[in-house]
């Protein structure tokens, strides 16, 4: 499979992701999170980065390499994953800071005295408070605007003190609704695997750099892998095929996010059948850690100018493990796979190989 049209199936994948809520809402993903605080941005954007993390580190192994000190094998193909959102991750509630733009500031002082609104607005404009934000996440509903809880502060203007009560102020978004009506995050990516020496198998994922569009920069995406079957150590041959496994890789989406993500844990299989001819179901155990580094500008409109602060965290993805379950088939040199993986994010993979 020529990697061109692998790569395209993989644009196909982040423009699900990053581009198709900027038709449904006119704005970038990036535009949304310019609106919001780095502890609000951390909580929006969580389920992202997550499924990412749990679609990274899944489908990379089909079967185990064999037990043997020299020989060759050569797989060539595409894997797809996907990654269910749970329910509890379409929500969000948190408190922290958050500094109110100019129209929000009006919003919060509408019911004071005329003459003295505008110096109330420079006062809530001039400094971060401590709020309550809840709402939507990315993955949430479209209508479940993400609201701030202002906590309601006096402020002294000349002489005289001015209280400005606790209220709700709605941001105007919630979800990107066409990641909310996605029951899965999807991906695809290339993958090549070549053995066996000692038992070893590698494997990788690669493309070369590519452009997504102006808004979203430039793809780049490497990863890599290595399966050891310890049999080939042994002078009897164990009932079934045991590999131990590790596996890293780095996704970056422009300047906007990066995910590193690595999995390493145990894998079992058994072929039944002839060489150009078999079924193998397998299963493995792997330990996985995820991170994404999210960098943005925060952007707040002031009666006195646009407030900007260079925002960059990094968030963990929630698997911490997981459970494969799967079936391998191979007819003559093409190779057709799918396995179901339990964990906190649960997902799927599925793969189609040319092999040799």
């Amino acid at each position: 499979m020529r990697i061109v049209s692998v790569s395209k199936i993989l644009i196909v994948c982040i423009y699900l992701v990053f581009s198709a809520p900027v038709l449904a809402q006119g704005e970038s993903l990036e535009e949304t999170l310019q609106q919001l605080s780095e502890d609000a941005a951390m909580e929006y954007i969580s389920p992202i980065s997550s499924a990412f993390g749990s679609n990274l580190n899944g489908g990379w192994f089909h079967k185990v390499p064999q037990a043997v000190k020299m020989g060759f094998s050569l797989e060539v193909g595409l894997v797809a994953m996907g990654t269910f959102f749970p329910d509890a991750s379409k929500v969000f509630s948190v408190e922290g800071q958050f500094r109110f733009s100019e129209a929000e500031a009006q919003q919060l002082v509408s019911g004071q005295p005329q003459g003295v609104q505008s110096e109330l607005v420079d006062e809530i404009t001039s400094r971060y408070f401590t709020v309550s934000i809840s709402g939507a996440t990315v993955t949430g509903d479209e209508d479940d605007h993400v609201i701030v809880g202002f906590p309601g502060e006096t402020f002294t203007i000349g002489s005289t003190p001015y209280t400005v009560p606790s209220q709700s102020v709605d941001l105007g978004f919630g979800g990107f609704q066409d990641l909310a009506d996605l029951s899965f995050l999807p991906l695809a990516a290339p993958q090549v695997s070549v053995g066996t020496v000692y038992g070893t198998q590698a494997t990788f994922r690669y493309l070369p750099s590519l452009t997504l569009n102006d808004d979203l920069g430039k793809l780049k995406y490497f990863g890599f892998g290595i399966q050891h079957n310890p049999g080939v150590w042994l002078s009897k041959p164990l009932p079934v095929d045991i590999a131990l496994s590790f596996f890293t890789q780095d996704l970056k989406i422009g300047d906007l996010f990066e995910t590193k993500a690595t999995a390493f844990g145990l894998n079992v299989g058994k072929r039944l059948g002839t060489d150009l001819l078999n079924v193998t179901p397998y299963a493995g155990f792997m330990f996985e850690s995820a991170d994404m580094e999210v960098t943005y500008t925060y952007a707040v409109v002031t009666p006195t100018g646009t407030y900007t602060e260079d925002i960059s965290f990094k968030l963990k993805g929630e698997n911490k493990n997981r459970i494969i379950l799967g079936l391998s088939l191979r007819l003559l040199t093409f190779n057709l796979n799918a396995d179901y993986n339990l964990s906190k994010y649960d997902s799927f993979t599925t793969g189609l190989t040319f092999g040799l």
